[in-house]
């Protein structure tokens, strides 16, 4: 895995990580990916790792559930509560791995311009130790990877060919 600079990283308090990407599609489509199972289960996580569980309740009280397995069979589990939902500009939610110490909250925004679309999220751990966990465990290049495999998926596709797709 690895972080090919597609993917800006920045750690601007001693709690946070700030991951930034331009996506070259439609806001309301780059919404869907992020939200949608059918979606969500063709490009999230790195490389030749598949999610095995995807289950997704998009509403505020709502939350999901995912577990990715990787070639070798090891598998990393995620479960989360959505805590606001501004379609299609905002989320936030909270983040917990099974694996991995603490819990996050998470806040995705999304900008249209241009014709493309700028993600900014922001993950706020609840200490610097926990966030530096996170850091060393290669989420930078997991986050990465798979944010590239988002790109892919979004230039197979256009509104006209995803029934339903979010519109700003």
């Amino acid at each position: 895995m690895k972080n090919t600079g597609t993917l800006a990283v920045a750690t601007p308090t001693p709690k946070q990580i700030v991951l930034t990407r331009v996506f070259n599609a439609p806001l309301g489509l780059v919404f869907d990916a992020f939200t949608k199972p059918d979606l969500l289960r063709r490009w999230f996580g790195p490389r030749d790792w598949s999610l095995i569980v995807c289950e997704v309740d998009f509403r505020v009280g709502g939350g999901f559930r995912f577990i990715l397995r990787s070639p070798e069979g090891n598998q990393m589990g995620m479960r989360g509560t959505y805590r606001e939902i501004n379609a299609p500009y905002r989320s936030a939610h909270t983040e917990i791995f099974d694996d991995l110490p603490g819990e996050s909250e998470v806040i995705t925004e999304l900008t249209q311009r241009d014709g493309t679309t700028l993600l900014t999220a922001t993950i706020t751990y609840t200490s610097r130790e926990i966030r530096d966990a996170i850091i060393r465990s290669g989420m930078e290049h997991g986050a990465a990877e798979s944010y590239d495999r988002l790109a892919e998926l979004l230039e197979l596709l256009t509104p006209a060919k995803l029934e339903g797709a979010g519109k700003p």
